[in-house]
């Protein structure tokens, strides 16, 4: 039953936020709050208070933040690549004042960022929207990305991956909060799955390229059934029914690539979680995706994910290791662990 102790949630904008990023954990706690009588005090708060406009225009009226006030979840919201990926100077300087006073911190989609520009995903296993994974990890070495995770809990510090998964998030929130039983309900009330199967990866490669022609559509779905093998220009035009010659100028004109650059990225992805998992030879992930060694597939990893894949399993294993339940001291008091990744 949810107890009487009042959790107040900060949630912070800033001009460009995603919308939904906001909307999607509001409805979530409100439900919680307002039905299900979890005692939710929720506040949207930004640097200096008053309107904020989103990314699709629309307006949110904010409070100032009172720097004296203890607050129990603090949330950060994503936004376009040029108010969060690039940084708001001084969002990010009002996150590193606010984080030590929160229980816990936390991020949706891009909102990662902006944590990892405040100094706090130093040494965490972290996630982020699929778009913008490898970026976070290039920018930041000393975060651990999980590309396919939906949401990720390190200690006090949870993140998730896009826009929707702010929904996750906040239900898992609430879970560990007041219960299985008050999530499951606020997620009825949403219409939504109270746990997601998968990860990021069904959204990614194959949902970010779209081609318009069904034939670059059938080559690319013949190249994920058949990564294991090898897929050679030849071997793709024949699946998309059109000469060698006419496949490499329409896959570039549709998808902005190569094909070898693609399929080089859908094994990628395919290798990712296994490598993570840590149960396989690394020099098995690499056979068993189509890399053929394990020379070739590091190189693809330092491309794509900055980092690789014995030290994104190392930090996987790491953080495996690492992680603390809820109840830990409050942010302010854990120093960052250094990471392990050279």
């Amino acid at each position: 039953m949810p107890s009487e102790i009042n959790r107040r949630v900060w949630v912070l904008v800033f001009p460009g936020f995603e919308l939904l990023d906001l909307s999607g954990p509001l409805c979530a706690f409100n439900l919680a709050s307002e039905i299900h009588r979890a005692p939710y005090r929720i506040e949207v708060i930004s640097v200096h208070g008053g309107t904020i406009t989103s990314a699709s225009g629309v307006p949110i009226h904010t409070l100032k933040a009172s720097r004296g006030r203890s607050v129990d979840t603090l949330l950060i919201v994503g936004g376009a690549p040029d108010s969060a990926v690039d940084g708001d100077a001084d969002t990010v300087a009002l996150i590193r004042k606010l984080a030590p006073r929160a229980r816990r911190v936390a991020s949706v989609c891009t909102g990662a960022y902006l944590l990892a520009a405040a100094g706090l995903l130093d040494g965490r296993s972290v996630t982020t929207h699929w778009r913008y994974a490898a970026g976070l990890q290039r920018r930041f070495p000393r975060v651990r990305v999980d590309a396919d995770k939906i949401f990720v809990r390190d200690g006090n510090v949870w993140t998730s991956a896009g826009i929707t998964s702010g929904i996750d998030l906040t239900l898992a929130l609430i879970e560990g909060d007041f219960g299985i039983e008050v999530s499951k309900a606020v997620a009825r009330d949403m219409v939504v799955y109270h746990r997601r199967s998968g990860g990021q990866s069904q959204f990614s490669t194959l949902l970010e390229l779209e081609p318009s022609s069904d034939r670059i559509r059938d080559a690319l779905n013949f190249a994920r059934e058949h990564l294991h093998e090898p897929l050679p220009v030849d071997r793709m035009a024949a699946a998309a029914r059109i000469s060698a010659r006419q496949f490499a100028r329409l896959f570039l004109k549709e998808t902005g690539d190569t094909p070898a650059q693609v399929v080089e990225r859908l094994r990628a992805e395919a290798a990712l979680p296994r490598i993570q998992e840590g149960t396989e030879p690394i020099d098995i992930v690499a056979r068993k995706v189509g890399f053929g060694d394990k020379d070739r597939m590091r190189r693809a990893f330092l491309r794509i994910y900055g980092q690789p894949p014995r030290a994104l399993r190392r930090a996987t294993a790491v953080s495996k290791a690492t992680s603390l339940p809820d109840s830990r001291d409050p942010l302010g008091s854990r120093a960052p662990r250094r990471s392990r990744t050279k």
